[in-house]
């Protein structure tokens, strides 16, 4: 199984990242919205459930109060302390004005009855009754039971009608105020009732009827006094699905029921006026419907949240995953390797970054090795004369001498050579292991900051030594002190004799061939002086330099690679700047012929060396060498070498290059020809044609016009178009096949290339071949 890519765990994250917050937020949002919804309802209905008994209970004590009117009234106290019949009409009439009176009110009264049972009367809508004899005189009769003080009772309509008009009851239940008569008497034997039809309180309650189908009122039996279906009306309420055992003593509360298999939120309110309980229920489903339209919504936001997030997430990804891409790409992994090797990218940059390191770390192993040798040729070459002196300081300077540079103010060159006496213990064939001791002596004795590194040059030991102090004197006490310490020291470490020159002090590092010629010349006295001397050169030349020819060396080995370059300008321009060098100075014109013999044999050696004949150079048979000395001004000394010497050689080299960048350049076509589909290098190439990298490229654009990469890569084109056109190739294959890291890589330098894409390339081409 393949490993996910870091671009993938990368993309996974973030959609993680960006979708729990959103899940978690739309979560919380929609449960916090449910319930404040359901709070909000529950509210609500509570305050309907307020409003309803504020309703209710006005009207009901508009009924107490005119009930009260009446039983305070004098006709009723007169009325009450004697029996009523047929005869007392105007007893009657009156009593029957106050019932009127009371009902005239807007308080849904039916009826009110008035009741003596000492004088055995009752009087009520349709008349008066002797209550004995009334059919529900028992019932009515024990209402005087019931505790003292105003009581509201439901009690079933049909005891308040005559068995004539039993079934004219609108509703089957009334809510009878019951109050005792006398009302100032110890003994009671009186009842007035005021009845209002239980199906009259919708009225009463003043609401729609979609507000009252969720109302119930119930007495303190829990009988239903109110209930939005009629057939429930003083029935218990437990027949409506209601657990009274929920209806705690708590004013007021609320409370969850299942009712007919639905969940029902049920808020209650217990009166302290007559202790009835008026509830509200409200349907779960219907409460939550709102916050079901919320949760859609929430769930529409939440979507689009989430697929913005997972956008921007996979947008981020893949713009913080295009460095590594980058870094993929230019250390040419594959993604399908990396997920092959069920390992990651940043493992296998690391591996990648780690071998640089070793890469790194194996090759400043190896300059170091070859840095000695690096800096001995450049030494030996800077005595020469053979560097520029304005090369000099920055060469030192990467050789780590910069302390020196800023820090010396004198110097001065010494060289040591051995004396071989008769009596020694070694012979001359020792000689290179004995300067080798001596070299190794040198560097221990001779402290770093004090001296350069010291070369062995033609048998002879070669140090720069410098000092900050800018006292000639001083200076050259300190070094015959050194070297006389030197000499000491080998003698006793290796039991030879060594003669030392010093030359005189300089103050520029661009002096050094001259001051090694000095030392050199002040050994040269050991003839008349003997061996292990240490001979200072001023002692010699009474003071003054070395005389110095002033030869260009280093001009002379750029006009000699010019030549061999065949570079016609560069070679003219370097001929002139080199007689310019040497008749500068002012010598005679016996010592000008020096410097003009040592250019003309070097320029001859090149000739010879490169196989050149002199006859193609010089047919006349006379020497160069005497036509030279027979010219007496700079500029026919100036005409002479480039007409004669200097221009016929570039002529020839020019010939032989053209011929050879020819043959070189079908060399590299053929090579790119025949292995183009592999990993194919300049490099590769100059290791097969066993020439410099360097110089093949610049003779491959030369003939060719084009680079190396430029040139492989258009032919790798031509191949690429003709797979398209010839074969059924996948592209992802061709790619493979041109060296490309991916095809992607391939698909945009061929669109760069073409104007369009492989694809398209040969759907185009199989249209025009039918």
């Amino acid at each position: 199984m393949r490993s996910l890519t870091f671009l993938s765990k990368m993309t996974i994250f973030g959609f993680l990242l960006s979708t729990l917050p959103v899940i978690f937020i739309g979560a919380f949002s929609y449960m916090t919205s449910s319930n404040e919804i359901q709070k909000n309802v529950n509210a609500g209905k509570m305050q309907l459930i307020m409003q309803i008994k504020s309703n209710v209970e006005q009207k009901l004590m508009t009924v107490n109060h005119t009930l009260n009117q009446v039983i305070n009234s004098t006709v009723l106290k007169k009325a009450m302390n004697q029996p009523l019949t047929a005869n007392d009409f105007v007893m009657y009439d009156d009593l029957r004005s106050e019932i009127r009176h009371m009902q005239s009110f807007d308080t849904k009264l039916e009826d009110v009855l008035l009741i003596n049972d000492r004088h055995d009367w009752m009087i009520k809508n349709s008349g008066l009754y002797a209550f004995g004899q009334y059919a529900y005189y028992e019932q009515l009769s024990g209402l005087l039971q019931v505790p003292e003080g105003t009581s509201w009772m439901l009690n079933p309509s049909s005891w308040f009608y005559s068995e004539e008009s039993a079934e004219s009851a609108a509703c089957g239940y009334s809510i009878s105020l019951v109050k005792k008569l006398p009302t100032n008497g110890l003994e009671k034997y009186g009842l007035a009732l005021a009845n209002i039809p239980a199906c009259s309180l919708q009225e009463l309650l003043e609401s729609d009827d979609e507000q009252l189908s969720s109302i119930m009122i119930l007495d303190e039996q829990y009988r239903i006094l109110f209930h939005h279906e009629q057939s429930l009306i003083g029935k218990p309420v437990a027949e409506s699905g209601l657990q009274t055992g929920l209806l705690d003593d708590e004013p007021s509360g609320q409370f969850k029921e299942t009712i007919a298999h639905k969940d029902y939120s049920v808020a209650y309110y217990r009166s302290e006026l007559n202790g009835w309980i008026y509830l509200s229920t409200a349907s779960i489903a219907s409460m939550t419907k709102e916050s079901t339209k919320i949760g859609t919504y929430t769930l529409y936001v939440c979507l689009f949240m989430l697929t913005l997030s997972m956008l921007l997430a996979w947008l981020g990804s893949k713009r913080m995953y295009s460095p590594i891409q980058l870094l993929l790409n230019q250390i040419g992994a594959r993604l399908t390797d990396i997920q092959q090797r069920k390992t990651n990218e940043f493992q296998v940059i690391g591996e990648r970054v780690a071998h640089l390191f070793e890469s790194k770390t194996e090759l400043e192993k190896e300059v170091r090795q070859h840095m000695h040798q690096v800096r001995t040729f450049f030494f030996m070459k800077a005595f020469q004369g053979q560097i520029k002196p304005g090369e000099i300081s920055g060469k030192l300077e990467q050789f780590g001498y910069g302390k020196q540079l800023a820090e010396w103010k004198t110097m001065a060159a010494v060289t040591l050579q051995i004396d071989f006496l008769e009596n020694s213990r070694y012979a001359k064939t020792d000689l290179e292991l004995l300067l080798f001791a001596v070299h190794n002596m040198i560097e221990e004795l001779v402290p770093y900051e004090q001296r350069l590194a010291p070369v062995i040059m033609d048998q002879t030991i070669v140090m720069i030594i410098g000092s900050t102090e800018h006292d000639i004197k001083a200076f050259h006490t300190s070094n015959y002190a050194l070297t006389e310490h030197l000499q000491q020291e080998i003698a006793s470490c290796l039991n030879i004799q060594v003669s030392i020159g010093i030359s005189l002090p300089l103050s520029n590092f661009s002096a050094l061939a001259t001051a090694y010629r000095e030392g050199l010349e002040a050994l040269k006295h050991r003839i008349k002086l003997g061996e292990g001397i240490i001979i200072p050169y001023e002692n010699v030349n009474a003071g003054k330099h070395y005389l110095n020819l002033n030869y260009p060396v280093h001009i002379e080995n750029e006009l000699l690679d010019a030549i061999k370059l065949a570079d016609k300008e560069r070679s003219k321009e370097l001929l002139r700047s080199f007689f310019q060098a040497v008749f500068a100075v002012e010598m005679s014109p016996h010592e000008y012929q020096i410097p003009l013999a040592r250019l003309l044999n070097q320029l001859l050696i090149v000739m010879q060396e490169s196989g050149v004949n002199l006859n193609q150079l010089h047919p006349m048979k006379s020497s160069l060498l005497e036509e030279l000395l027979k010219l007496h001004t700079a500029a026919e000394i100036d005409d002479w070498f480039w007409t004669m010497v200097a221009y016929p050689m570039v002529r020839i080299f020019k010939d032989r290059q053209e011929a050879q960048y020819q043959n070189i350049s079908e060399k590299i076509i053929d090579l790119v020809q025949h292995q183009y589909d592999t990993d194919l290098t300049l490099e590769a190439c100059a290791s097969r044609l066993h020439y410099n990298a360097n110089y093949l490229s610049s003779v491959f654009r030369k003939e060719t016009g084009y680079s190396f990469s430029e040139y492989l890569s258009m032919y790798r084109f031509k191949m690429a178009k003709k797979w398209l056109a010839d074969s059924e190739t996948p592209i992802k294959d061709i790619a493979a096949k041109l060296r490309y890291n991916n095809s992607q890589n391939f698909i945009r330098s061929f669109r760069k290339l073409e104007g369009m894409t492989p694809g398209q390339y040969r759907d185009k081409h199989r249209e025009a071949e039918r």
